[in-house]
């Protein structure tokens, strides 16, 4: 792991800046003590280092953490960042009875095999290569096909409960929490379940009711304060976003 300073700051020329630009509504950690911005500073010397930096970004179910991730990729560059979702390590339920399937807390991290993530975590960071398993969220199985993820300086993962994980936890040089509202999130599953993983509203309501909104409490929202950074808003967080892409970009120079 890399040393770090958690300072009030993420670097352009200037220097320091004012943390609740980044926070906004969201500057105080659940304790009510201000929560610090991590600096990047301490990883300017990393590409040196023969260990990759290792990003994670978790956040609530629908609250805009695959967009951050998406537009860091898009703007810092697909070709230089390995991209992991932690959704691709879903357990396969294809000898499951289908009737079965609606009583799997998909929303608790028993569900996913985290132990094959940070096994594939450690070989990036050892500049292997990997293949990810492709997951089929309208059968809840794995399709026997997986697609290889190359070993990169930067190594970028997402998911919702990353930071519930210790042991994939501790592998991070970096934690990014993605803070947004309840109800945003909600209409962002609702939709997204409906439109690409052939879900029905009530199944979509009847989900978040029962493990969604339960689970999200238990272990994603005690998770935030794991996290060095806190992005209110996800990607339409400008500013925010600058921010992280110009250190990402710094550091790969």
């Amino acid at each position: 792991m890399y040393p770090f300073v958690p300072l009030c700051l993420i670097g352009f020329s200037s220097g320091l800046i004012d943390c609740s630009i980044v926070f906004k509504q969201s500057n105080k950690t659940a304790s009510g003590s201000p929560k610090a911005v991590l600096s990047f500073m301490g990883y300017n010397r990393v590409m040196s280092h023969i260990t990759p930096l290792v990003i994670g970004i978790a956040g609530g179910s629908g609250s805009g953490k695959t967009t951050v991730a998406k537009e860091i990729l898009n703007r810092v560059g697909a070709d230089r960042i390995a991209y992991l979702q932690h959704d691709s390590y879903y357990k396969d339920l294809s000898k499951l009875p289908a009737a079965q399937h609606q009583d799997v807390n998909f929303d608790h991290p028993n569900s996913i095999e985290t132990e094959l993530m940070i096994k594939h975590l450690k070989a990036l960071r050892s500049r292997h290569p990997i293949e990810v398993p492709t997951y089929d969220f309208a059968t809840d199985s794995r399709t026997g096909e997986t697609f290889t993820v190359a070993p990169h300086r930067v190594i970028l993962v997402e998911g919702i409960l990353i930071f519930a994980e210790p042991e994939l936890r501790k592998l991070f040089d970096v934690k990014i929490f993605v803070d947004t509202d309840a109800d945003l999130r909600f209409i962002r599953r609702l939709y997204r379940d409906i439109t690409e993983r052939g879900r029905s509203t009530e199944s979509v309501i009847k989900q978040y009711q029962e493990t969604v909104r339960p689970m999200h409490l238990e272990f994603v929202e005690p998770s935030k304060r794991y996290a060095d950074v806190i992005i209110p808003e996800g990607g339409f967080n400008a500013v925010a976003l600058d921010m992280v892409v110009a250190r990402i970009e710094l550091l790969l120079k």
